[in-house]
């Protein structure tokens, strides 16, 4: 392409206006197809209706210059047969007339006009069988004819409508004017005109019901492969076991469309292969994970038993054993709060039940911030409750744990002097929010969330970046304890950041009214 062509923005040889691609693209396949079988159509018509009436048109005006031809010859016989009229001596007036010739000639077609010119004069018009008066202005177009010896089409009102005009020059020199009506070819052709309007539109539309009923006939099983692909999009792929639906009917490989069938059928095969794999190994890992935890929590309490033990030796010990003792036991406890953890998310994994009691969120708000405020003083604890209590359905000791796990983040990962506000909210009676939904939400103007640690926030083992300058390390199972229990009581967790705010917001069902 040149630099003209490409810089001018005009489509290449074989593209399609920008317009049009724009059309199509909102279009479906169906009506793409259907749209072009009709547009085809139409332009097959459109030719052939444009072929047949200009084949029409040169067959009538061929057979009417015969006629006009052969009425042309007798009109010129009469003439000069009968003789040139004596000659007019003056020269201030119009030569005589000469009705001699002109109707009633034998063998004219009907309508035929005839006329006489003498110096550029009309001596005498007549139309098969009759005298005509023409008009000065048919008198000048007569005047104007190319005398040629061929055909012509002129308009002359005052001779009842338009001819076709030939003019020759006799032997005494006057012009003979010749034409035949155009009236009756002028009909037959606006009636082939609207009869193949009406033929063709009448084809037109019984293709595109037709088309319609014969292109859905044809996509069906295209049909069939996007309702079984709707099927798969409304599963829970990413949880638990999952059982993919029946596959493709009637995939027929001889056809295209039954070929994308075949293959779509495979994928769904490879995919739930794929999918029972990953859930064998979930589940194998999920059972690991229990029973190690189970299993650990023995010989971690034995540890951290004979540990206080030995610190409760009557005689003194020294400062490096009792150190290593203290060590002990912190890092016992902390293996404890992780164990016990990875004992939580295994069971909530395994779809454990969990207590469904009604548990007032308000009464959480004011102890979580109570204790939040014990455990860090040098943070400013706010709290913005509603007139009302908020109650929701589920298992307070859990929702007791997510709520001090978000106050416990923000406390640890935020500088001293950092405001945190414990929010509860009913979103029902809120203008524009879904009914029935409480929000809870923990809010902090620290130094925000580096925003590439966002989207894995809730997952597992994932910490703070160091910018949030925790003071304490952590199991980095918190946030995904969070989302593991909010889950489980049919809820959802989000997080907004950004450096000055940081809004952990948590939605559950409200209980109902018993």
């Amino acid at each position: 392409m040149s630099a003209t062509a490409a810089g001018s923005g005009r489509p290449g040889a074989g593209e399609l206006p920008a317009g049009f691609r724009g059309w199509l693209a909102g279009r479906t396949l169906r009506g793409r197809l259907i749209a072009g079988l009709v547009a085809l159509l139409a332009v097959a018509c459109a030719c052939v209706g444009l072929v047949t009436y200009l084949a029409l048109r040169g067959f009538l005006f061929r057979q009417l210059d015969g006629q006009l031809g052969d009425a042309k010859a007798r009109y010129v016989g009469c003439v000069q047969s009968a003789g040139r009229p004596p000659p007019h001596d003056r020269d201030d007036g119009p030569p005589p007339s000469d009705p001699q010739c002109g109707n009633n000639i034998p063998g004219q077609p009907a309508g035929t006009f005839s006329a006489r010119l003498v110096r550029y004069t009309v001596t005498n018009a007549n139309i098969d069988d009759g005298r005509c008066d023409l008009s000065v202005k048919d008198a000048a177009v007569l005047a104007r004819l190319p005398v040629d010896g061929r055909p012509y089409d002129r308009d002359l009102p005052s001779a009842y409508g338009e001819y076709r005009l030939v003019a020759v020059r006799s032997a005494g020199g006057d012009v003979l004017v010749t034409g035949l009506p155009l009236g009756d070819l002028q009909t037959t052709l606006h009636s082939v005109e609207v009869a193949e309007i009406v033929v063709f539109s009448a084809a037109l539309l019984l293709t595109g019901i037709i088309g319609t009923g014969w292109v859905r006939l044809s996509l069906r099983p295209l049909r069939r492969v996007t309702a079984t692909a709707a099927e798969v999009t409304r599963l829970p792929l990413g949880s638990g076991e999952v059982a993919l639906p029946n596959r493709v009917p009637g995939a027929d490989p001889r056809t295209e469309v039954g070929q994308l069938g075949v293959a779509f059928n495979r994928m769904l095969g490879h995919v739930e292969s794929a999918l029972a794999r990953r859930h064998a190994s979930e589940a194998r890992l999920r059972s690991f994970a229990a029973d190690a935890s189970h299993e650990l929590r023995t010989p971690l309490a034995a540890i951290r038993g004979y540990a206080e033990l030995a610190r409760r030796h009557p005689g003194a010990l020294p400062d490096d054993v009792a150190h290593a003792l203290s060590r002990v036991e912190a890092e016992s406890a902390r293996m404890s709060s992780l164990v016990d953890d990875l004992l939580l998310l295994a069971r909530l994994d395994a779809g454990r039940p969990l207590a469904d009691d009604p548990v007032d969120l308000t009464r959480l708000a004011i102890d979580a911030a109570s204790d939040a405020r014990a455990a860090a003083p040098a943070h400013r604890w706010q709290l913005d409750l509603p007139g009302q209590p908020v109650v929701v359905r589920g298992d307070e000791h859990r929702l007791r744990q997510v709520l001090a796990n978000l106050v416990g983040n923000a406390a640890r990962h935020t500088p001293p002097g950092t405001t945190v506000t414990i929010r509860v909210a009913r979103r029902g009676t809120e203008p524009g929010g879904p009914a029935g939904v409480a929000a809870l939400s923990v809010t902090d103007d620290g130094p925000g969330i580096p925003a590439e640690l966002q989207p894995e926030l809730f997952e597992r083992f994932v910490r703070g970046d160091s910018s949030r300058s925790r003071a304490a390390g952590s199991t980095g199972l918190g946030l995904a304890i969070v989302d593991a229990v909010v889950a489980a009581h049919h809820g959802h967790v989000e997080v907004t950041s950004r450096p000055g705010q940081t809004v952990f917001v948590i939605t559950l069902p409200v209980a109902e009214a018993g």
